[in-house]
Formats: structure tokens, C-alpha cells, sequence
């Protein structure tokens, strides 16, 4: 990324641990601020330390380092002020409340702005079900009766009616059908274009690379590699050993 760019999210020199195991050894990575949005991506094998990252720059977990967001330091990340901040994070496990609505569940992720002051939850509902017109059809479905693929259209609304920036999502294709991922990441596409942020987490390399501008690789708490995803797409060490031999496999369409 260039050196001169005005930053969304800059985060230096990382650490997180877990008791006496260093889980983050020094990340350090940034997100561009522009009229567009931007995607980066994340990737890396199980346990390299993906979701810890997402976690300490959320707020989640006590960390050492710098984290910057829309230009001011966060010397403590707190979950509340970083989502007032514009920040917003999708779980990787989704955390719905099964016995709620969709509607309900959507709403719940205005909490935030509704204690600002603001009253604009209807105009995002809108908004979330223009871009997922199938919640619009469960709307009163309680979430727990929901498809995976349906309950991640749901944790990822809810997270949008909070106006996010920024936007990160931690393996939001995990566990889902081929056709069900292709929409998932036709929609962070869409994202983009409309001003939100990406950071994109996401196991299923092949396809993070194909929708990312830019991209990292973790292994084992530090930043091994990054460029643009372009680049680390067709990088020979990165396709042996996230993408496979395999190039003809299908796009995203």
C-alpha cells in the first residue's frame, strides 16, 4: 500500500497473547480512505492467528501496539466506541438471537446509533433488504429456523445498520454451499462500491483474492507476505500453498 495514502485503519506492530503463547507477533497493516471503498483481505491457515486480529482491533482482546482508526489513535480499543466510531465486525460464528426475528435481529444492530440520537433505522432496514431481498421474504422467520447461508446475510445486515466505515468480516463463506458463497461475496463487491470498507478475513483463499485490492498472509502471528491481491494471486508461492495446482477451477462469477 503507498506510503502516502490517507488511511482508514492502520494498525502497527500487533501483539496479542494468550497467557504466555504470543498469538499476534508484530502485525502491522492498513486500509486506504477513499471515496470508494476498499477490500483487503487476510489470509492464512487455521490458527495463524486471523481471527485474533480482527478480535484485538475490535476491541475484544487486550493487545499491544497501535491501532488507528479514521485517523486517531485508539490507545484502548472498546467495543461500543469503535462501532460509534463507524467500525463493525461480523463474527465468524454469526451470534444471532435464534428465537428472535429477522427484523428484530437487524434492528438490534442500530442499538448504537438509536443512543446517539439518531432515528434513521427504518431508511437502513430499507436499505439491508434491498440488498437482501430474501430477508425481506423472512422478515417475521425467526433466525434460528434460517439457512447458514441466510443467518450470514442476517449477521451481515445487522452489522450494516449501524452505518459502518469500516466493515470486517471473519470467514463469512465458512460452512456454506458453492452458489450461497458466490452471492455472499457478489454482495461484498457491492459493499464496495457503495463506500464501505472491507477487511476480509477468509479461509477460502481463491476467492478472497479474486475480490480483494489488496491482501496479507499470516502464518503463525506475523505478516509473511502482502501486495496487491492481484499480484499474490498469481504468485507462485501462494498458489501452492493456499490456491493449489489447480487453475482452471471455477471463479466467482
Amino acid at each position: 500500500m503507498n506510503a502516502s495514502e490517507e488511511k482508514l485503519l492502520e494498525v502497527r506492530n500487533l501483539h496479542v497473547a494468550y497467557g504466555k503463547v504470543e498469538a499476534l507477533q508484530g502485525v502491522s497493516l492498513a486500509i486506504a480512505k477513499g471515496r470508494m471503498g476498499q477490500i483487503v483481505t487476510v489470509i492464512g491457515p487455521n490458527g495463524a492467528g486471523k481471527t485474533t486480529l480482527l478480535s484485538a482491533i475490535m476491541g475484544l482482546l487486550p493487545s499491544r501496539g497501535e491501532i488507528f482508526f479514521a485517523g486517531e489513535l485508539e490507545p484502548v480499543p472498546e467495543v461500543g466506541r469503535m462501532v460509534r466510531r463507524g467500525m463493525n465486525l461480523v463474527p465468524e460464528k454469526r451470534e444471532l438471537f435464534a428465537e428472535m426475528s429477522v427484523e428484530d435481529n437487524l434492528i438490534l444492530g442500530a442499538f448504537q446509533r438509536y443512543r446517539q440520537g439518531y432515528r434513521d433505522h427504518d431508511r437502513s432496514l430499507r436499505e439491508v433488504f434491498a440488498l437482501f431481498p430474501r430477508l425481506l421474504e423472512r422478515r417475521r422467520q425467526r433466525a434460528g429456523t434460517l439457512s447458514g447461508g441466510e443467518r450470514q446475510m442476517v449477521a451481515i445486515g445487522r452489522a450494516l445498520m449501524a452505518q459502518p466505515t469500516l466493515l470486517m468480516l471473519d470467514e463469512p463463506s465458512l460452512g456454506l454451499a458453492p452458489l450461497v458463497v458466490r452471492e455472499i461475496f457478489r454482495i461484498i463487491v457491492e459493499l464496495r462500491k457503495r463506500g464501505v470498507s472491507i477487511l476480509l478475513v477468509e479461509q477460502n483463499a481463491r476467492a478472497a483474492l479474486q475480490v480483494a485490492d489488496y491482501a496479507y498472509v499470516i502464518e503463525t502471528g506475523g505478516i509473511v507476505m502482502e501486495g496487491q491481491a492481484e499480484n499474490l494471486r498469481n504468485d507462485p508461492r501462494v498458489i501452492e500453498a493456499y490456491l493449489g495446482l489447480g487453475q482452471h477451477q471455477e471463479k466467482l462469477a
